[in-house]
């Protein structure tokens, strides 16, 4: 059998499922690239699909976490609670803003922040940025009630999760706003950079968008400081309207080959993730293995990629070394020295799928 990759864009996009030649080619017929109809028109539509009135479309999904920091005021010497398991994506935004991350450990099974361990640091903190982890969405009523309570914003990190539903309510729609990045392997995905913003707040909506273009107010009038220039340009909005009407679809079949994996795959120091339904839209099938280099290799040897994701915690990061002594985070860092990536994708065949599992149980 061919090499089975982590990933398959060229697969993906030569199905034949979704066609977005015809959106480009369009975008380059009508000469405007930048601000124009197909980012006003995909804003709209995203809004709608999030169930918010709003969403700005903004570079990336590392400039969208920024500039929702900056609109609501979390600045130099904020504490934010946030998870340390997550790649580091947070925390380089939270650096650029001078915030200071509060690492909160994680649920051994779901690796999502520990809402009991939160509850009692969310009166020392200035916000909260929970990440629906993997394409697992979290429990954001229970994450609502605690900022609340606190008198905090909540901030969805929904990079790995769109189109997740937790009881009929869409990821990126309970906190002050939900922030998603379009990176090609992203659930929904351009063919470049890409992120947007989605708020129900008025508000919070003119200031993203004026801080997203250099902080005006009107043409060169700057009214905000930390302005910049992030902004989703036409091809790639254009990209993703034409594919966001087949990501439930999408997110069905990835859900399906996690739901295969979880119940056909059997070894004894491996354990997967349990079955799940709408909440979680499987961006990435992420095992526990208490030998994974030796699995890894296995699967090399049978031409199956896999990937670890992440290897380094946050807080063990060499670029945190002057943060020293850390805070404890025990579950955090045992899962990082046992979790494996398998191949998750829409493009993966039932027979690719099968032989993942008899290679993974031959181990």
């Amino acid at each position: 059998m061919a090499k089975i990759p982590i990933n398959d864009l060229l697969r993906q996009s030569m199905s034949g499922e979704v066609d977005f030649r015809p959106a480009v080619e369009r975008v380059i017929a009508r000469g405007q690239y930048l601000l124009g109809p197909e980012c006003a028109a995909f804003e709209t539509t995203f809004a709608e699909y999030c169930g918010v009135p709003y969403c700005v479309g903004v570079a990336n999904g590392t400039d969208a976490l920024e500039l929702t920091f900056r609109a609501l005021g979390i600045g130099l010497g904020a504490r934010v609670a946030t998870v340390a398991n997550a790649g580091f994506y947070t925390a380089a935004a939270l650096d650029i803003v001078g915030a200071v991350p509060v690492y909160i450990d994680v649920d051994p099974v779901s690796q999502l922040m520990d809402l009991t361990l939160l509850r009692i640091e969310a009166a020392e903190v200035q916000a909260i940025v929970v990440t629906h982890l993997f394409g697992l969405m979290h429990d954001a009523e229970e994450l609502r009630r605690i900022a609340d309570l606190a008198g905090i914003p909540l901030i969805e990190d929904c990079a790995q999760a769109h189109g997740a539903r937790r009881n009929g309510i869409q990821a990126g729609s309970l906190g002050d706003a939900g922030c998603f990045s379009f990176y090609p392997t992203k659930n929904l995905g351009g063919i470049g950079d890409g992120g947007a913003i989605v708020t129900r707040n008025p508000d919070l909506f003119k200031r993203l968008k004026s801080l997203g273009q250099y902080g005006w107010e009107t043409k060169y009038r700057v009214v905000r400081p930390g302005g910049r220039n992030s902004r989703l340009d036409e091809i790639q909005a254009a990209v993703l309207r034409a594919k966001l009407p087949y990501l439930d679809c999408s997110n069905a079949r990835r859900r399906d080959i996690a739901t295969r994996y979880s119940t056909l795959i059997s070894h004894q120091k491996i354990t997967c993730p349990p079955v799940r339904g709408d909440e979680y839209v499987a961006h990435l099938y992420v095992i526990n293995c208490l030998d994974r280099a030796d699995l890894q290799e296995h699967l090399l040897r049978s031409e199956i990629i896999s990937d670890i994701h992440y290897p380094i915690p946050d807080h063990l990061q060499p670029v945190r070394e002057a943060m020293k002594p850390h805070p404890p985070l025990p579950v955090t860092e045992s899962l990082a020295s046992q979790i494996l990536t398998l191949p998750c994708f829409p493009g993966l065949t039932d027979a690719e799928v099968e032989y993942v599992v008899k290679s993974v149980n031959s181990w």
